[in-house]
């Protein structure tokens, strides 16, 4: 199965050079990157998302192999939807999905489902995949698409699913969790919520996260993947993690009355 583009002309353009330039400005000098676990980067529009995308790929080393965690924007009957083979289409070139390594998460857990139907509206991972071709032709994936009704409990087992499958697996893969943060609020309230679920992240702490967003009501859409992929950092033994950049779509459009924020989070 060939999973189109959904997003191309839309989200970031559609023609490969023009994609290629568009990124080629956001992304950073990369004299310091570090090997990471994890990152945490956000799948907007580019003209908003992507300078914070940029940023974060840019701090990290990236390997050829992924295992890409996203909010499921609409409902799906699968809590946790893992497409196991295929390819993704993008603009820059077709993505193989390495379909071992899915097949090991899928059998970490009675939680984890395959279902390919969950990933073809859904734009949240798609947004990722050229940024990591831009930095590596060759690159392969393993997409996982996770519901708003998942609870904490099947957030650990999915967690612990994908750091028992990396831990087996013979090639380096780094864990890609894909979240915006608020949605659609002042600027000042926007960066007051986002630094309370950004504090529980940079302090390993992924029950917290997902209590604090819940408890202060922080419209984080993608909170259960990075929830996820937090608790399968600290299983792949994480010791730190860092916010590389901030900002929000106010920061871009000059419209702060109602904005969506952005993190770059990388895990180390």
């Amino acid at each position: 199965m060939k999973r189109k583009s959904l997003v191309a002309g839309y989200f970031y353009p559609k023609k490969p050079d023009d994609l290629k330039k568009m990124i080629q400005s956001m992304v950073k000098d990369t004299k310091n990157r570090k090997k990471a676990i994890c990152i945490i980067s956000p799948h907007a529009g580019y003209q908003y998302s992507g300078p914070v995308a940029g940023a974060v790929y840019s701090s990290v080393k990236l390997p050829q192999r992924y295992i890409i965690l996203g909010p499921s924007h609409s409902f799906t009957e699968s809590k946790v939807a893992v497409m196991k083979s295929g390819i993704w289409e993008t603009p820059l070139g077709d993505v193989e999905i390495l379909e071992e390594l899915a097949e090991m998460i899928c059998n970490g857990s009675a939680v984890i489902s395959e279902d390919s139907q969950a990933h073809i509206q859904e734009h949240s991972i798609e947004v990722q995949i050229p940024f990591l071709q831009y930095f590596h032709q060759n690159i392969s994936i393993v997409p996982i698409s996770i519901s708003a009704y998942v609870s904490y409990e099947e957030l650990v087992e999915t967690g612990n699913a994908v750091a028992k499958a990396i831990q087996s697996y013979t090639e380096d893969v780094m864990i890609v969790a894909s979240t915006d943060m608020s949605h659609y609020v002042s600027q000042e309230e926007a960066r007051e919520k986002d630094f309370l679920a950004i504090d529980k992240i940079l302090h390993l702490d992924p029950e917290g996260l997902h209590e604090i967003v819940i408890k202060e009501n922080i419209s984080m859409c993608g909170f259960q993947p990075t929830t996820a992929s937090l608790i399968a950092a600290k299983a792949l033994s994480a010791r730190k993690a860092e916010l590389i950049q901030y900002q929000t779509s106010g920061d871009v459009s000059g419209n702060t009355t109602e904005v969506v924020g952005y993190a770059g989070i990388r895990i180390l």
